[in-house]
Protein backbone atom coordinates (compact mmCIF):
# COMPACT_ATOMS: atom_id res chain seq x y z
CA UNK A 1 0.00 0.00 0.00
CA UNK A 2 1.36 3.43 -1.25
CA UNK A 3 1.43 6.18 1.63
CA UNK A 4 -0.34 9.63 0.18
CA UNK A 5 0.71 12.08 2.81
CA UNK A 6 -2.07 15.49 3.06
CA UNK A 7 -1.10 18.87 3.06
CA UNK A 8 -4.02 20.99 4.09
CA UNK A 9 -4.26 24.50 3.16
CA UNK A 10 -7.35 25.70 5.23
CA UNK A 11 -5.07 28.35 7.15
CA UNK A 12 -3.87 29.65 4.36
CA UNK A 13 -7.05 29.71 2.31
CA UNK A 14 -8.88 31.58 5.10
CA UNK A 15 -6.20 33.99 5.42
CA UNK A 16 -7.32 35.70 1.70
CA UNK A 17 -10.93 35.77 1.97
CA UNK A 18 -12.12 39.33 3.81
CA UNK A 19 -15.23 37.74 5.35
CA UNK A 20 -13.72 35.43 7.88
CA UNK A 21 -10.56 37.23 9.32
CA UNK A 22 -10.01 34.53 12.37
CA UNK A 23 -8.75 35.67 15.96
CA UNK A 24 -5.52 34.41 16.66
CA UNK A 25 -6.77 31.79 19.13
CA UNK A 26 -8.83 30.57 15.96
CA UNK A 27 -6.09 29.98 13.75
CA UNK A 28 -4.21 28.02 16.69
CA UNK A 29 -7.10 26.13 17.48
CA UNK A 30 -7.87 25.01 13.85
CA UNK A 31 -3.93 23.85 13.53
CA UNK A 32 -4.50 21.81 16.64
CA UNK A 33 -7.55 20.49 15.02
CA UNK A 34 -5.99 19.41 11.41
CA UNK A 35 -3.16 17.61 13.96
CA UNK A 36 -5.57 15.96 15.04
CA UNK A 37 -7.34 14.75 12.27
CA UNK A 38 -4.23 12.97 10.96
CA UNK A 39 -2.87 15.49 8.14
CA UNK A 40 0.83 15.32 7.76
CA UNK A 41 0.97 19.07 6.78
CA UNK A 42 -0.13 22.35 8.26
CA UNK A 43 0.07 25.10 5.53
CA UNK A 44 0.40 28.47 6.82
CA UNK A 45 -0.43 31.83 5.60
CA UNK A 46 2.97 33.59 4.13
CA UNK A 47 4.21 36.58 6.71
CA UNK A 48 2.82 40.13 6.06
CA UNK A 49 2.97 41.61 9.42
CA UNK A 50 6.26 40.43 11.04
CA UNK A 51 5.44 41.58 14.25
CA UNK A 52 2.01 39.39 14.59
CA UNK A 53 2.65 36.66 11.52
CA UNK A 54 5.42 35.38 13.50
CA UNK A 55 4.31 35.15 16.66
CA UNK A 56 1.52 33.15 14.86
CA UNK A 57 4.38 30.86 13.18
CA UNK A 58 5.94 30.62 16.43
CA UNK A 59 3.47 29.24 18.45
CA UNK A 60 1.61 27.22 15.98
CA UNK A 61 5.15 25.28 15.64
CA UNK A 62 5.32 25.56 19.43
CA UNK A 63 1.95 23.41 19.97
CA UNK A 64 2.30 20.79 16.58
CA UNK A 65 4.48 18.01 17.40
CA UNK A 66 3.49 15.29 14.48
CA UNK A 67 2.66 17.21 11.74
CA UNK A 68 4.52 19.23 9.50
CA UNK A 69 4.15 23.10 9.46
CA UNK A 70 4.95 24.33 6.27
CA UNK A 71 5.28 28.10 5.89
CA UNK A 72 5.58 30.14 2.30
CA UNK A 73 8.83 32.35 1.76
CA UNK A 74 7.87 35.03 -0.84
CA UNK A 75 9.93 36.11 -3.62
CA UNK A 76 12.85 37.42 -2.10
CA UNK A 77 16.30 36.03 0.31
CA UNK A 78 15.00 38.55 3.64
CA UNK A 79 11.63 36.70 3.14
CA UNK A 80 13.29 33.66 2.95
CA UNK A 81 15.36 34.59 6.34
CA UNK A 82 12.27 35.95 8.01
CA UNK A 83 10.36 32.82 7.24
CA UNK A 84 13.34 30.76 8.79
CA UNK A 85 13.89 32.72 11.68
CA UNK A 86 10.23 31.85 12.90
CA UNK A 87 9.58 28.36 12.30
CA UNK A 88 13.40 26.77 12.91
CA UNK A 89 11.78 25.14 16.48
CA UNK A 90 9.25 23.42 14.94
CA UNK A 91 9.75 19.87 15.24
CA UNK A 92 8.87 19.19 11.48
CA UNK A 93 9.52 22.06 9.14
CA UNK A 94 9.05 22.88 5.58
CA UNK A 95 10.14 26.08 3.70
CA UNK A 96 7.88 26.84 0.58
CA UNK A 97 8.67 28.48 -2.83
CA UNK A 98 5.39 29.55 -4.61
CA UNK A 99 6.11 30.90 -8.23
CA UNK A 100 4.02 31.15 -11.30
CA UNK A 101 5.08 29.27 -14.57
CA UNK A 102 2.58 30.36 -17.12
CA UNK A 103 3.96 32.91 -18.87
CA UNK A 104 1.15 35.09 -18.55
CA UNK A 105 1.23 34.92 -14.12
CA UNK A 106 5.01 35.10 -14.71
CA UNK A 107 4.36 38.58 -16.53
CA UNK A 108 1.72 39.80 -14.43
CA UNK A 109 3.33 38.68 -10.80
CA UNK A 110 6.98 38.39 -11.37
CA UNK A 111 7.31 41.02 -13.91
CA UNK A 112 9.92 38.71 -15.52
CA UNK A 113 10.96 37.06 -18.76
CA UNK A 114 11.17 33.38 -18.22
CA UNK A 115 15.03 32.59 -18.27
CA UNK A 116 15.07 35.24 -15.32
CA UNK A 117 12.43 33.40 -13.50
CA UNK A 118 14.38 30.24 -13.87
CA UNK A 119 17.33 31.70 -12.18
CA UNK A 120 15.00 33.38 -9.67
CA UNK A 121 13.67 29.70 -8.68
CA UNK A 122 17.38 28.62 -8.53
CA UNK A 123 18.15 31.18 -5.89
CA UNK A 124 15.16 30.84 -3.81
CA UNK A 125 15.31 27.27 -3.01
CA UNK A 126 18.94 27.33 -3.21
CA UNK A 127 18.66 29.67 -0.26
CA UNK A 128 15.67 27.56 1.58
CA UNK A 129 17.70 24.85 1.18
CA UNK A 130 20.58 26.35 3.12
CA UNK A 131 18.43 26.45 5.57
CA UNK A 132 15.61 23.82 6.30
CA UNK A 133 16.45 19.76 4.91
CA UNK A 134 12.84 20.18 3.59
CA UNK A 135 12.03 22.58 1.04
CA UNK A 136 8.99 22.30 -1.38
CA UNK A 137 8.95 23.83 -4.84
CA UNK A 138 5.59 24.64 -5.71
CA UNK A 139 4.41 25.45 -9.44
CA UNK A 140 1.77 27.37 -9.88
CA UNK A 141 -0.54 27.46 -12.59
CA UNK A 142 1.60 25.07 -13.60
CA UNK A 143 -1.06 22.92 -16.34
CA UNK A 144 -1.56 26.36 -19.00
CA UNK A 145 2.47 26.67 -18.68
CA UNK A 146 4.62 25.53 -21.78
CA UNK A 147 6.06 21.38 -21.58
CA UNK A 148 9.90 22.67 -21.93
CA UNK A 149 10.09 25.66 -19.73
CA UNK A 150 8.29 23.80 -17.05
CA UNK A 151 10.65 20.71 -17.42
CA UNK A 152 13.24 23.17 -16.64
CA UNK A 153 11.67 24.90 -13.50
CA UNK A 154 11.28 21.54 -12.22
CA UNK A 155 15.02 20.36 -12.70
CA UNK A 156 16.11 24.05 -11.72
CA UNK A 157 14.17 23.56 -8.17
CA UNK A 158 15.54 19.87 -7.78
CA UNK A 159 18.91 20.71 -8.31
CA UNK A 160 19.01 23.55 -6.26
CA UNK A 161 17.54 21.73 -3.20
CA UNK A 162 13.95 20.97 -3.62
CA UNK A 163 12.76 17.34 -1.91
CA UNK A 164 8.90 17.78 -2.86
CA UNK A 165 8.16 19.80 -6.12
CA UNK A 166 3.78 20.43 -6.61
CA UNK A 167 2.13 21.03 -9.54
CA UNK A 168 -1.16 23.50 -9.35
CA UNK A 169 -4.29 23.34 -12.07
CA UNK A 170 -4.71 27.17 -10.65
CA UNK A 171 -7.61 27.81 -13.04
CA UNK A 172 -9.03 23.99 -12.52
CA UNK A 173 -10.48 23.93 -15.69
CA UNK A 174 -8.51 20.16 -16.53
CA UNK A 175 -11.21 17.08 -16.65
CA UNK A 176 -9.62 14.34 -14.02
CA UNK A 177 -8.12 12.17 -17.13
CA UNK A 178 -6.89 15.31 -18.56
CA UNK A 179 -4.84 16.52 -15.29
CA UNK A 180 -3.66 12.31 -14.99
CA UNK A 181 -2.42 12.22 -18.49
CA UNK A 182 -0.21 15.88 -17.51
CA UNK A 183 0.95 14.11 -14.64
CA UNK A 184 1.89 10.97 -16.31
CA UNK A 185 3.49 12.59 -19.34
CA UNK A 186 6.20 14.63 -16.96
CA UNK A 187 9.47 13.31 -16.26
CA UNK A 188 9.94 13.69 -12.63
CA UNK A 189 13.48 13.62 -11.37
CA UNK A 190 13.78 10.03 -8.95
CA UNK A 191 13.49 10.20 -5.44
CA UNK A 192 11.68 13.99 -5.66
CA UNK A 193 8.01 13.46 -4.15
CA UNK A 194 5.13 14.52 -6.53
CA UNK A 195 2.47 16.73 -5.00
CA UNK A 196 -0.56 18.17 -6.68
CA UNK A 197 -3.23 21.01 -5.97
CA UNK A 198 -6.55 20.76 -8.16
CA UNK A 199 -8.70 23.84 -8.03
CA UNK A 200 -12.27 23.04 -7.36
CA UNK A 201 -13.61 25.46 -10.27
CA UNK A 202 -15.77 23.02 -11.81
CA UNK A 203 -16.44 21.44 -8.77
CA UNK A 204 -14.09 18.48 -9.71
CA UNK A 205 -10.99 19.45 -7.56
CA UNK A 206 -11.75 15.69 -5.69
CA UNK A 207 -12.37 14.07 -8.77
CA UNK A 208 -9.23 15.65 -10.56
CA UNK A 209 -7.27 14.78 -7.47
CA UNK A 210 -8.08 10.80 -7.18
CA UNK A 211 -6.85 10.86 -11.29
CA UNK A 212 -3.83 12.45 -9.99
CA UNK A 213 -3.07 9.71 -7.51
CA UNK A 214 -4.20 7.14 -9.73
CA UNK A 215 -1.51 8.73 -11.98
CA UNK A 216 1.30 8.66 -9.69
CA UNK A 217 1.06 11.46 -7.18
CA UNK A 218 2.74 11.26 -3.79
CA UNK A 219 1.14 14.22 -2.20
CA UNK A 220 -2.23 16.43 -2.25
CA UNK A 221 -3.54 19.53 -0.80
CA UNK A 222 -6.95 19.35 0.52
CA UNK A 223 -9.07 22.51 2.99
CA UNK A 224 -11.98 21.78 5.09
CA UNK A 225 -14.96 22.10 2.82
CA UNK A 226 -16.30 25.65 1.48
CA UNK A 227 -12.78 26.72 -0.03
CA UNK A 228 -11.22 26.28 -3.47
CA UNK A 229 -9.66 23.01 -2.96
CA UNK A 230 -10.47 18.94 -2.39
CA UNK A 231 -12.57 18.88 0.42
CA UNK A 232 -10.82 17.15 3.45
CA UNK A 233 -13.93 14.98 4.28
CA UNK A 234 -14.19 13.97 0.59
CA UNK A 235 -10.67 12.94 0.35
CA UNK A 236 -10.89 10.93 3.29
CA UNK A 237 -13.54 9.22 2.24
CA UNK A 238 -11.95 8.61 -1.26
CA UNK A 239 -9.55 6.97 0.68
CA UNK A 240 -12.03 5.05 3.28
CA UNK A 241 -13.82 3.49 -0.18
CA UNK A 242 -11.23 2.52 -2.23
CA UNK A 243 -8.11 2.91 -1.00
CA UNK A 244 -7.77 -0.84 -0.44
CA UNK A 245 -9.06 -1.34 -4.57
CA UNK A 246 -6.22 1.81 -5.66
CA UNK A 247 -3.59 0.39 -2.91
CA UNK A 248 -3.34 3.82 -1.25
CA UNK A 249 -3.40 4.90 2.43
CA UNK A 250 -3.56 8.14 4.70
CA UNK A 251 -2.68 8.73 8.05
CA UNK A 252 -6.25 10.49 8.03
CA UNK A 253 -8.51 9.40 11.57
CA UNK A 254 -11.73 8.48 9.30
CA UNK A 255 -13.50 7.47 12.62
CA UNK A 256 -13.29 11.13 14.69
CA UNK A 257 -12.71 13.65 10.91
CA UNK A 258 -15.98 14.36 10.54
CA UNK A 259 -16.36 15.84 14.12
CA UNK A 260 -12.91 17.20 14.02
CA UNK A 261 -13.57 18.99 10.06
CA UNK A 262 -17.23 20.23 11.95
CA UNK A 263 -15.52 22.16 14.74
CA UNK A 264 -13.01 24.41 12.41
CA UNK A 265 -15.86 24.48 9.93
CA UNK A 266 -17.73 26.18 13.00
CA UNK A 267 -15.00 28.54 13.94
CA UNK A 268 -15.09 29.43 10.21
CA UNK A 269 -19.21 29.93 10.58
CA UNK A 270 -19.08 32.01 13.95
CA UNK A 271 -16.32 34.59 12.64
CA UNK A 272 -18.03 34.73 9.22
CA UNK A 273 -21.88 35.37 10.71
CA UNK A 274 -20.23 38.01 13.49
CA UNK A 275 -18.71 40.03 10.21
CA UNK A 276 -22.09 39.64 8.33
CA UNK A 277 -23.66 41.02 11.16
CA UNK A 278 -21.53 44.03 11.59
CA UNK A 279 -21.70 44.57 8.06
CA UNK A 280 -25.54 44.44 7.62
CA UNK A 281 -26.01 48.15 9.65
CA UNK A 282 -24.90 50.81 6.98
CA UNK A 283 -22.73 52.56 9.14
CA UNK A 284 -20.31 49.32 9.07
CA UNK A 285 -20.26 49.17 5.22
CA UNK A 286 -17.44 49.04 2.74
CA UNK A 287 -15.24 48.85 6.01
CA UNK A 288 -15.55 52.17 7.17
CA UNK A 289 -17.33 52.24 10.64
CA UNK A 290 -17.34 56.08 11.36
CA UNK A 291 -15.80 59.63 10.00
CA UNK A 292 -15.19 63.07 11.18
CA UNK A 293 -19.03 64.13 10.78
CA UNK A 294 -21.05 61.31 12.77
CA UNK A 295 -21.72 62.89 16.40
CA UNK A 296 -21.57 61.12 19.56
CA UNK A 297 -24.91 59.74 19.61
CA UNK A 298 -23.83 57.60 16.87
CA UNK A 299 -20.17 56.39 17.99
CA UNK A 300 -21.95 55.35 21.30
CA UNK A 301 -24.62 53.60 19.20
CA UNK A 302 -21.70 51.77 17.09
CA UNK A 303 -20.20 50.99 20.55
CA UNK A 304 -23.26 49.55 21.51
CA UNK A 305 -23.07 46.97 18.60
CA UNK A 306 -20.03 45.95 19.06
CA UNK A 307 -21.45 44.79 22.63
CA UNK A 308 -20.12 47.28 25.50
CA UNK A 309 -22.40 48.66 27.63
CA UNK A 310 -20.85 51.91 28.52
CA UNK A 311 -21.94 54.76 31.26
CA UNK A 312 -22.56 58.18 29.42
CA UNK A 313 -19.13 59.12 31.33
CA UNK A 314 -17.17 56.82 29.74
CA UNK A 315 -19.29 57.29 26.34
CA UNK A 316 -18.30 60.74 26.22
CA UNK A 317 -14.58 60.04 27.00
CA UNK A 318 -14.38 57.59 23.92
CA UNK A 319 -16.27 60.44 22.03
CA UNK A 320 -13.61 62.79 22.54
CA UNK A 321 -10.44 60.27 21.69
CA UNK A 322 -12.77 59.23 18.80
CA UNK A 323 -12.85 62.80 17.43
CA UNK A 324 -8.69 63.11 17.48
CA UNK A 325 -8.36 60.12 15.14
CA UNK A 326 -11.15 60.72 13.00
CA UNK A 327 -9.75 64.38 12.59
CA UNK A 328 -7.27 62.55 10.31
CA UNK A 329 -8.81 59.34 9.06
CA UNK A 330 -12.22 57.42 8.86
CA UNK A 331 -11.78 54.74 11.59
CA UNK A 332 -12.69 51.06 11.58
CA UNK A 333 -14.59 48.80 13.86
CA UNK A 334 -11.22 47.25 14.66
CA UNK A 335 -9.79 50.57 15.56
CA UNK A 336 -13.13 51.98 17.78
CA UNK A 337 -12.40 48.83 19.88
CA UNK A 338 -9.02 49.93 20.48
CA UNK A 339 -10.38 53.23 21.53
CA UNK A 340 -12.74 51.90 23.76
CA UNK A 341 -9.87 50.05 25.62
CA UNK A 342 -7.60 52.76 25.72
CA UNK A 343 -10.59 55.43 26.24
CA UNK A 344 -13.13 54.04 28.82
CA UNK A 345 -13.32 52.84 32.34
CA UNK A 346 -9.90 53.88 32.97
CA UNK A 347 -9.41 53.02 36.48
CA UNK A 348 -7.23 53.26 39.54
CA UNK A 349 -4.97 49.87 38.49
CA UNK A 350 -5.00 47.13 41.38
CA UNK A 351 -2.59 44.47 39.66
CA UNK A 352 0.35 46.09 38.04
CA UNK A 353 3.05 43.86 36.30
CA UNK A 354 6.41 43.67 37.69
CA UNK A 355 7.59 41.36 35.54
CA UNK A 356 7.73 38.24 33.58
CA UNK A 357 9.62 35.23 31.59
CA UNK A 358 7.83 33.10 28.85
CA UNK A 359 9.86 30.33 27.36
CA UNK A 360 8.61 28.53 23.98
CA UNK A 361 10.84 25.84 21.43
CA UNK A 362 10.02 22.48 19.81
CA UNK A 363 11.42 20.87 22.09
CA UNK A 364 9.79 22.07 25.30
CA UNK A 365 6.57 23.33 26.55
CA UNK A 366 5.33 26.60 26.71
CA UNK A 367 5.31 28.41 30.19
CA UNK A 368 5.30 31.58 31.46
CA UNK A 369 6.70 33.31 35.13
CA UNK A 370 4.74 36.19 36.05
CA UNK A 371 5.39 38.56 39.17
CA UNK A 372 2.22 40.91 39.36
CA UNK A 373 1.92 43.65 42.25
CA UNK A 374 -1.48 44.09 43.78
CA UNK A 375 -2.17 46.85 46.35
CA UNK A 376 1.52 46.36 47.26
CA UNK A 377 1.77 42.67 47.58
CA UNK A 378 4.14 40.77 45.19
CA UNK A 379 2.23 37.33 44.15
CA UNK A 380 3.85 34.88 40.96
CA UNK A 381 2.49 32.63 39.00
CA UNK A 382 3.94 29.42 36.89
CA UNK A 383 2.40 27.53 34.01
CA UNK A 384 2.21 25.90 31.04
CA UNK A 385 0.19 26.43 27.73
CA UNK A 386 -0.21 26.21 23.88
CA UNK A 387 2.22 28.92 23.51
CA UNK A 388 3.79 31.61 25.50
CA UNK A 389 0.71 34.27 25.41
CA UNK A 390 -1.71 31.05 26.26
CA UNK A 391 0.82 30.22 28.89
CA UNK A 392 0.86 33.91 30.47
CA UNK A 393 -2.95 34.16 30.70
CA UNK A 394 -3.05 30.99 32.62
CA UNK A 395 -0.39 31.98 34.73
CA UNK A 396 -2.13 35.71 35.51
CA UNK A 397 -5.78 33.27 36.25
CA UNK A 398 -3.66 30.99 38.54
CA UNK A 399 -2.50 34.18 40.11
CA UNK A 400 -6.13 35.93 41.05
CA UNK A 401 -7.63 32.36 40.78
CA UNK A 402 -10.29 33.40 38.53
CA UNK A 403 -10.81 31.98 35.08
CA UNK A 404 -12.86 34.68 32.48
CA UNK A 405 -14.00 33.69 29.44
CA UNK A 406 -11.72 35.45 26.43
CA UNK A 407 -14.18 37.03 24.01
CA UNK A 408 -11.60 38.35 21.72
CA UNK A 409 -7.45 38.64 21.55
CA UNK A 410 -5.61 40.63 18.62
CA UNK A 411 -2.22 41.78 18.15
CA UNK A 412 -0.53 44.20 15.56
CA UNK A 413 1.84 46.09 15.12
CA UNK A 414 1.70 49.76 15.26
CA UNK A 415 5.27 51.09 14.16
CA UNK A 416 7.58 49.52 11.88
CA UNK A 417 11.19 48.36 11.86
CA UNK A 418 12.67 45.04 14.23
CA UNK A 419 12.13 46.83 17.12
CA UNK A 420 8.41 47.48 16.31
CA UNK A 421 6.16 48.27 19.23
CA UNK A 422 3.11 45.63 19.20
CA UNK A 423 -0.43 46.69 20.49
CA UNK A 424 -2.61 44.00 21.93
CA UNK A 425 -6.50 43.92 22.41
CA UNK A 426 -7.86 42.01 24.66
CA UNK A 427 -11.90 41.36 25.71
CA UNK A 428 -12.79 39.32 28.18
CA UNK A 429 -16.25 38.98 29.13
CA UNK A 430 -17.58 38.79 33.32
CA UNK A 431 -21.07 38.62 34.72
CA UNK A 432 -22.51 38.68 30.99
CA UNK A 433 -20.72 42.33 30.03
CA UNK A 434 -17.76 42.76 28.20
CA UNK A 435 -14.79 44.36 29.36
CA UNK A 436 -11.53 45.51 27.21
CA UNK A 437 -8.05 46.45 27.81
CA UNK A 438 -5.28 47.30 25.87
CA UNK A 439 -1.43 46.69 26.19
CA UNK A 440 1.49 48.51 24.30
CA UNK A 441 5.68 47.13 24.11
CA UNK A 442 8.18 46.02 21.68
CA UNK A 443 7.50 42.37 23.22
CA UNK A 444 4.23 40.97 21.89
CA UNK A 445 3.56 38.77 25.09
CA UNK A 446 4.45 41.63 27.11
CA UNK A 447 1.63 43.75 25.74
CA UNK A 448 -0.28 40.86 25.77
CA UNK A 449 -0.17 40.75 29.22
CA UNK A 450 -0.41 44.23 29.94
CA UNK A 451 -3.53 44.40 27.77
CA UNK A 452 -5.16 41.31 29.95
CA UNK A 453 -4.28 43.35 33.55
CA UNK A 454 -5.77 46.87 31.70
CA UNK A 455 -9.23 44.48 31.39
CA UNK A 456 -8.57 42.56 34.63
CA UNK A 457 -8.22 45.76 36.32
CA UNK A 458 -11.74 47.24 35.09
CA UNK A 459 -13.51 43.63 35.89
CA UNK A 460 -12.24 44.07 39.80
CA UNK A 461 -13.39 48.18 39.75
CA UNK A 462 -16.61 47.55 38.45
CA UNK A 463 -17.35 44.54 41.08
CA UNK A 464 -15.81 46.08 44.48
CA UNK A 465 -18.25 49.42 43.55
CA UNK A 466 -21.11 47.42 42.96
Amino acid sequence: MKRIRIADETLKAASRKRDISLTFREKTEIAKLLEKAGVDYIELPAIYDVKTDTLLVKTVCAVIRKACVVLPVGLSVEEIDLAWSSMKNAAKARLQVCVPVSPVQMEYFCHKKSSAVLEMIGELVAKCASLCNDVEFVAEDATRSEPDFLTAAIDKAVAAGATTVTLCDTAGTMMPDEFANFITTLDMPAGIALGVRCSNAMDMACACTAASVRAGADKIKTAVAGFDAPALSSIAQLFRLRGDSCAVTSGLDHTGLQRTEKQIINFIRHRQEQISRTEENDIFANGVLLTKTDDAATVAKAVKKLGYDLSDDDNAKVFEAFKTVADKKNVSLKELDAIVASAAMQVPPVYRMKSFVSNSGSDIVSTATIAIEKNGTLMQGISMGDGPIDAAFMAIEQIIGVHYELDDFRIRSITEGRDSVGNAIIRLRANGKLYSGNGISTDIVGASIRAYLNALNKIVYEEEKN
